[in-house]
């Protein structure tokens, strides 16, 4: 069983009235300060600089610890902005040393939030970009939450800074970092919400502050086609497609945007995306559900369709959740589907599935609202998976 921490029955945090400091950009920032009469213009991003490396590069929530800032500006600071941290609901600590938090952000706005260590460098975090989804991916349990809202860039790098703090990792470590990678994996899809995303991938990037190369940032989409250019530009990101099918057919009923965007469309805008190399691949996300796009056909399909395409191709055992009618495919059809691609020169990991003990693997995330209570989860007995595979 996983180790649970419930902290939904302490304090609640203070409903937040002041602008929070830690999700502006840098030129967001400088100008907050002035417009609140905090700092002359002239002044403006010599103390953003000084403030920016206190809040992502040490992490703290008090300005009365900026040591470098002068104490009545430290009190002009503290009344007109806030640095604190959404609230933690629940901790959750799996087996396997997955964690997972669900964080409110607001009142009736909760989102989950991943941590996953010994993948990328060291450790990756998946955070979320909206609060429930509109894509209704049907193998999902994430997909049946309905949206509520986006999630501002503030509340997306929140989703990083309450990871740190539970990791120990301020000030930001240049080596042995715990926290190397950050994937867009979580609730909804960035790519609805791109202005946010591009601004915290900045934030979360910057050298002087949390530090994690736009390199070890992966955004995820469903295949939000007419998206995908501008985020090349704008965020130099890392690109992932969650794909699962090779046909129209097959991926109309699994990933309902297909039917908008099929995958004709996807695949030119994957070619068309900026950088894109063998250096800096497109990472195919492939579930495999039992019956549905698991054979060895299946496979030599998905070799023609991305033929040309530098790329690497990622094959997710199903992680089952409350409801689904889906099952895993065996682990000797995986490997089968696997041996083709790496045949024909696919880097085609199979990832291992992690957190499943506590819903924190891929597809299984839900706001706490919506789903099962954790009370009567951890009561349920729970499956093994099948076999280890390769974490990536």
């Amino acid at each position: 069983m996983g180790v649970t921490l419930d902290l939904s029955r302490g304090s609640s945090a203070p409903t937040a009235v002041k602008p929070n400091l830690s999700g502006l950009t840098r030129k967001g920032l400088a100008e907050a300060l002035v417009a609140a009469e905090v700092v002359k213009p002239e002044k403006a991003k010599m103390r953003a600089t000084q403030l920016w490396r206190w809040i992502h590069h040490y992490g703290v929530t008090d300005f009365a610890m900026m040591t470098d800032v002068a104490k009545e500006t430290r009190a002009a600071l503290a009344e007109a902005f806030s640095l604190t941290r959404p609230e933690i609901v629940e901790r959750q600590v799996s087996k396997d040393g997955t964690r997972k938090w669900l964080i409110r952000m607001a009142p009736g706005i909760e989102v989950e939030t991943v941590y996953i260590p010994d993948v990328g460098r060291s450790g990756a975090l998946c955070v979320s970009s909206q609060v429930g989804c509109t894509l209704n991916c049907t193998f999902c349990h994430t997909g049946t939450q309905a949206l509520v809202r986006n999630l501002t860039a503030a509340e997306i790098v929140a989703q990083v800074q309450v990871a740190r703090d539970d990791l120990s990792e301020w000030p930001s470590p240049k080596e042995d970092r715990r926290l190397s990678n950050i994937v867009f994996m979580g609730m909804g899809e960035p790519l609805y919400n791109l202005d946010n995303v591009a601004d915290a991938i900045d934030i979360i990037s910057d050298g002087e502050g949390i530090a994690i190369s736009r390199r070890r940032i992966t955004v995820s989409t469903s295949g939000v086609v007419p998206e995908l250019h501008e985020l090349g530009e704008r965020t130099q990101a890392m690109l992932a497609i969650s794909l699962h099918a090779t046909n129209d057919a097959l991926r109309d009923v699994l990933v309902p945007l297909n039917k908008k965007y099929p995958i004709e469309q996807l695949i030119a805008g994957i070619r068309a995306y900026p950088g894109l190399s063998n250096a800096r691949r497109v990472t195919f996300e492939y579930v495999m559900l039992k019956g549905v796009n698991d054979s060895p056909a299946e496979a030599l399909a998905l070799l023609k369709l991305l033929k040309g395409v530098p790329a690497k191709i990622n094959l997710i055992p199903f992680n089952p959740w409350p409801g689904t009618d889906y099952e895993c495919s065996s682990w000797g059809a995986i490997e089968t589907f696997a041996a083709i691609l790496n045949k024909a020169g696919y880097a085609s990991p199979i990832r291992t599935p992690r957190g499943r003990d506590i819903l924190a693997a891929c597809g299984q995330l839900k706001s706490e609202s919506e789903k099962v209570r954790a009370s009567a989860r951890r009561k349920a007995p729970v499956e093994p998976p099948e076999a280890e595979g390769i974490v990536v």
